[in-house]
């Protein structure tokens, strides 16, 4: 199975970052609240990052801040296209239905509990 893992990252300002193993890198999302929070949570998708973060806390280079593991786990992806991403997720925190949607040029993120 797939792994996931969200962290949260200081820089600029607090946010978590949503990170799913696909073909060898990580799918990253940018959310702006915790992905515990009920209803649909804002994501801007950034661009691939390496699987070391699976496994990594600690300072990030470039000085841009610091990571720290919120939750991490596995996942089964349900529906996966280029607008709707699905997946059943089984992590510490995040356990059951997470579902990111693209509008326009921005996703809008919403964890569902099984």
């Amino acid at each position: 199975m797939p792994r996931f893992v969200v962290l949260t990252h200081d820089h600029p300002k607090l946010h978590w970052d949503f990170m799913l193993e696909h073909e060898g890198v990580l799918r990253t999302w940018r959310l702006a609240q915790p992905p515990d929070t009920q209803g649909a949570i804002g994501a801007e998708a950034l661009p691939d990052h390496r699987l070391a973060y699976l496994g990594y806390e600690g300072p990030v280079s470039g000085d841009r801040g610091t990571v720290e593991r919120w939750d991490s786990g596995h996942f089964e992806v349900m529906e996966w296209s280029t607008s709707r991403l699905v997946a059943r997720m089984s992590g510490t925190r995040l356990k059951g239905i997470a579902s990111l949607d693209r509008a326009d040029s921005v996703a809008a993120w919403a964890f569902h509990h099984a």
